[in-house]
C-alpha cells in the first residue's frame, strides 16, 4: 500500500509541477474564453442551479439541511467528475495531458499577477475612477470611496488571500489527492464564493459550504503565510517577524484562514493591511494588521507585493520539485 500511494504521489507531483508551469506560462489567453465555457463557469452553473432549487431563504433548520445536502451533492459530483478524469488519464498519454492542461486552467497564477498589474497600471492614471474600475474587478468590497492608498492597501490584500486560495490551496489538494481534490476545491471554494455570506439569503442555506471551505483552506493557507514570509528579504523584510506577525495578529480577521497571508503580507511590506472597510451595505469594522507599519500603502507597495507573490510562487514550485525528486 505504501509503494501504491509512493507511486500514485510521484505521478501526482510530476503533473503538478508541469500544469504549475502551465499556467505560469499561458495563464487564461482571453481568446480562449471568450470562444469557450470556462470549466469555472460549469461550476457556478451547477451551484446556481442548486441554490435556485435548494434555498428556501430563510434561517431555519430546512435551509440549514438543504444548504449541506446541496455542497456535499456538488463536492461528490466534483470527486467524481475528477476520478472519472484520472482513469481517462491513466489510459492514455493524451489523456495525462488533457488532465494536466485541466489542472493548469484551474489554478490561477497568471491571471492574478494579470489582475493585480492591471491595478497598478491604474493607479498611475489621474483620474481616480480608473483604479477603482480596476480594484473592482478582484475585490468585493465597494470601491465608490476608495482613495488611491485604500485601492492599494485592497490590491496587497486581495494578492495575499487569492495566491492562498487560488494557487496553492488547489495545488495542496491536487498533490495529496489528484485531479479529484483540486475539483472538489475548487467546487467548493467556488461554491463559498457564490453562496458562502453570511446574509440573509445565505446565513443559512452557505453555512455549511462556508465551514468546508474554511476546513479545505486551514492547511494551505498558514503554508502560503509561510511561503510569504520566508521570502519577505526579497521586499526587505523579515521572516521571522513576518512569521511572528502572522501567528499573533491572523485570527484578528473574520475568517480562520484569510488573516494568515494578508498579516504575513503586511509585516513582509511594512504595511498596515485590513482594518475597516465597506462590502455593499456592511462594515467591517476590523483591526489593522501590522497597525505600527506604514497606512500609506500605494502603487510601489503593489508592485513590491506582485514581488512577493512570484517569489512565493518560485519557492511554492521548487518544494514540490523537491518532494517529486525524493520519490523519483
Amino acid at each position: 500500500m505504501l509503494l501504491d500511494y509512493t507511486l500514485f504521489l510521484s505521478g501526482t507531483l510530476a503533473s503538478l509541477l508541469v500544469a504549475l508551469l502551465l499556467d505560469a506560462v499561458f495563464g487564461d489567453p482571453d481568446w480562449i474564453w471568450r470562444r469557450l465555457p470556462h470549466p469555472v463557469s460549469w461550476i457556478g452553473a451547477l451551484i446556481s442551479g442548486a441554490d435556485k432549487l435548494l434555498n428556501f431563504r430563510g434561517n431555519g433548520i430546512v435551509n440549514y439541511l438543504s444548504g449541506t445536502f446541496a455542497i456535499l451533492v456538488l463536492a461528490g459530483l466534483a470527486g467524481i467528475a475528477g476520478l472519472g478524469m484520472r482513469w481517462v488519464s491513466a489510459q492514455s498519454l493524451g489523456g495525462s495531458i488533457i488532465m494536466i492542461v485541466l489542472a493548469a486552467i484551474l489554478l490561477a497564477q497568471k491571471s492574478l499577477y494579470v489582475h493585480v498589474s492591471r491595478v497598478v497600471l491604474a493607479l498611475g492614471d489621474s483620474d481616480i475612477q480608473t483604479p477603482r474600475r480596476a480594484i473592482a474587478m478582484i475585490v468585493g468590497r465597494n470601491p465608490d470611496d476608495l482613495d488611491r492608498y485604500a485601492i492599494s492597501r485592497a490590491a496587497v490584500e486581495s494578492t495575499a488571500e487569492n495566491l492562498s486560495d487560488g494557487v496553492i490551496a488547489p495545488a495542496f489538494w491536487f498533490a495529496v489527492a489528484g485531479f479529484p481534490g483540486l475539483l472538489v476545491y475548487k467546487t467548493v471554494n467556488t461554491a463559498d464564493s457564490m453562496i458562502g455570506h453570511h446574509n440573509e439569503t445565505y446565513g443559512a442555506f452557505g453555512w455549511a459550504t462556508a465551514r468546508l471551505d474554511d476546513l479545505l483552506n486551514l492547511v494551505p493557507a498558514r503554508l502560503t503565510a509561510l511561503l510569504l514570509a520566508l521570502c519577505a528579504p526579497i521586499v526587505g523584510g523579515s521572516p521571522l517577524k513576518s512569521l511572528i506577525g502572522a501567528v499573533r495578529e491572523a485570527n484578528w480577521h473574520k475568517s480562520p484562514n484569510a488573516g494568515w497571508p494578508e498579516a504575513a503580507t503586511a509585516y513582509a511590506l511594512g504595511v498596515s493591511l485590513a482594518g475597516p472597510r465597506q462590502y455593499g451595505s456592511e462594515t467591517v469594522d476590523a483591526p489593522f494588521f501590522n497597525a505600527s507599519g506604514r497606512n500609506d500603502c500605494d502603487r510601489r507597495d503593489v508592485r513590491r507585493a506582485l514581488r512577493l507573490m512570484i517569489a512565493a510562487l518560485v519557492l511554492h514550485w521548487l518544494i514540490y520539485l523537491g518532494l517529486y525528486a525524493s520519490l523519483a
